[in-house]
């Protein structure tokens, strides 16, 4: 990549990644032109080029910035130092929907992206993500107190049934096109007043 990309001004950075994110999102790797990102972003196809050498530049760029950004947002909530379970699962969906409001396009992709199987990318893909997969964060069970939930709850197979739910409500939601943030806010708090009731004393 071109170092002069980030000597872009940040409105000018932000339209390209969001057009980049948005062209992957709807394509497979090979089905997705680079002047129709270059149209998306408001620049010339010679610009893009100049900015990044070609499209599996581009692409392998666009995912290091998703899983990047998604770990500094994530972080920089403060939700993995809650102690309340709930509280740390809403903090941490705030701070998801803060980052779908600016890169709207950007989860979509990554899902894509996470299973493309071009041989072009594939393997860049897999070395990219496999620092992110090994981070059990959202996988294994935070340090809870079980005298908060009800008697016999089985707190292993609670937290990947919520895990699991939560994956699937996303899904959901991105099948549908771009998704509504305010719609997931809503609907995610009345779930996790749902699991409170269910789960807890």
């Amino acid at each position: 990549m071109n170092e002069k990309f980030y000597q872009l001004p940040e409105e000018k950075q932000l339209r390209i990644l969001n057009a980049g994110f948005r062209v992957f999102s709807k394509n497979s790797y090979r089905k997705s032109p680079m002047n129709e990102i270059a149209g998306e972003a408001g620049i010339s196809k010679s610009l893009l080029f100049f900015y990044f050498r070609n499209k599996k530049e581009l692409y392998l760029f666009l995912m290091k910035k998703a899983e990047e950004l998604t770990s500094q947002t994530l972080r920089a909530s403060g939700c993995y130092g809650e102690t309340d379970l709930f509280e740390m699962m809403y903090q941490g969906l705030l701070a998801k929907t803060d980052m779908m409001r600016k890169y709207p396009d950007m989860s979509a992709f990554a899902l894509r992206a996470y299973y493309e199987e071009d041989e072009e990318v594939r393997d860049d893909l897999r070395r990219i993500i496999a620092p992110y997969t090994k981070l059990s964060t959202n996988k294994t069970l935070p340090k809870l107190d079980p005298s908060l939930f009800k008697e016999g709850i089985d707190l292993n197979m609670m937290y990947q049934d919520i895990f699991l739910a939560s994956e699937g409500y996303m899904y959901h939601m991105q099948q549908g096109g771009r998704i509504d943030v305010d719609k997931v806010v809503s609907d995610y708090r009345k779930l996790i007043d749902f699991w409170k009731s269910l789960y807890l004393k």
